[in-house]
């Protein structure tokens, strides 16, 4: 009997080529992301003249060489990283019916963008992604759910993007959950309404993807650590330390007043996992209940655990621990399956093995929920995965 459908919460494009040159006046040629090929074969981005990194580096699954090496050219990765027709065919092999996709080029949250030299020029990088995405996803718009990117560092042009991806049919936002970092106000300042405002009205939930913060995503001391614990002792920090910067951002997110002036506007912590929510949930409510005026009365407002529950959403996808062991203090309501495609960490050719292992003696119900219904409500998905046919 074949295996339901599910709804992959967190992928991402490779961007081919052209995404920039082709779609920015020929001014900006030059300073625009583009692709260029090394004297030693491999395609690297550069951007303003400063090398980004490889053009490839994040597509991997399926290559032979990883983790030693990574595919060198477009030519040589997976085709499904960066050409929508073939993306689709390999979602029909998985048993995906649909993915919701994010960048890489610019940042998991358009940051890079900010070392372009001109505030046009940051917007119209902004605006051409923006536009490549929507095209890329026209091959299956009802299937390739793309995440829109935004000039957080205006806010004006911001809503006005926000205003152009709606008429785009854009149903999800890319935010930083660090904006302090970039020199802009925190989370919970009022600078930021209008971004609130117009994404609770349109239905749109804002993402905040790991690494989103980090002007480098490697900027923990990863070369001090490469040279002395070696390339898994380098790698094994970044990731958790880029999967509990998250935990800290939900943290600052349910503490700063934003959900309260906006209940009906969602969140996404992508790619940071799940395992973490219950002991952040658990320490928020504690600080919170311990630094409240006598007299308080319980019930007049809700704790950062029960504005979590009603508003944020989080991913996962290799945990095993969390879902066997966690998920009756963890709102499962709010849990999205993702595999990370076609990037280092992601689930592939394994993606039933892995939901098996940790979802197997999970109730339907809520297997269902995790794997289709979260994902199909938050993101507006029509199908249902009893009315499909699995490949």
């Amino acid at each position: 009997m074949p295996l339901p459908w599910i709804i992959d919460a967190d992928s991402h494009v490779t961007e081919p080529a052209d995404v920039w040159t082709a779609r920015v006046p020929r001014k900006y040629v030059d300073e625009v992301p583009h692709v260029v090929r090394r004297d030693d074969g491999v395609d690297v981005w550069m951007l303003s003249g400063e090398y980004v990194g490889t053009a490839t580096g994040n597509a991997v699954a399926g290559w032979p060489g990883f983790p030693t090496t990574h595919p060198p050219t477009f030519d040589d990765c997976h085709r499904a990283a960066f050409d929508a027709d073939a993306r689709i065919a390999y979602l029909d092999e998985a048993g995906i019916w649909a993915q919701v996709l994010y960048p890489n080029v610019a940042g998991f949250g358009s940051q890079r963008f900010l070392k372009l030299p001109s505030e046009d020029l940051k917007l119209t990088c902004v605006r051409a992604y923006n536009d490549f995405l929507r095209e890329w996803c026209s091959v299956a718009p009802d299937r390739l759910i793309g995440v829109m990117s935004i000039p957080f560092w205006d806010i004006e042009a911001t809503v006005a993007e926000i205003e152009r991806g709606i008429g785009l049919g854009y149903r999800a936002i890319l935010f930083t959950g660090e904006p302090h970092r970039f020199g802009l106000p925190l989370l919970g300042d009022h600078h930021w309404d209008p971004l609130w405002s117009i994404a609770q009205a349109a239905g749109m939930p804002i993402h905040f993807h790991i690494g989103g913060g980090e002007t480098d995503q490697f900027e923990s001391g990863y070369e001090d650590r490469l040279s002395v614990h070696g390339p898994v002792g380098a790698e094994v920090y970044s990731a958790t330390a880029l999967f509990m910067k998250n935990g800290l951002q939900c943290a600052d997110l349910i503490c700063s007043g934003v959900l309260p002036r906006y209940p009906e506007l969602k969140f996404v912590s992508v790619e940071s996992g799940i395992g973490w929510i219950p002991f952040v949930l658990e320490a928020a409510d504690y600080s919170f209940l311990g630094k409240t005026s006598p007299g308080r009365v319980r019930g007049q407002e809700l704790l950062p655990s029960e504005l979590f529950a009603r508003q944020v959403y989080s991913t996962v996808w290799f945990e095993q621990v969390a879902l066997t062991h966690l998920l009756d203090r963890i709102p499962v309501d709010n849990v999205l399956f993702e595999t990370d495609f076609p990037h280092v960490a992601c689930l592939y050719g394994n993606i039933r093995e892995t939901i098996d292992a940790g979802l197997g003696a999970v109730a339907g119900e809520v297997r269902r929920k995790i794997l289709w219904e979260n994902a199909a409500a938050l993101y507006r998905i029509d199908a249902r995965s009893e009315e499909l046919s699995p490949a």
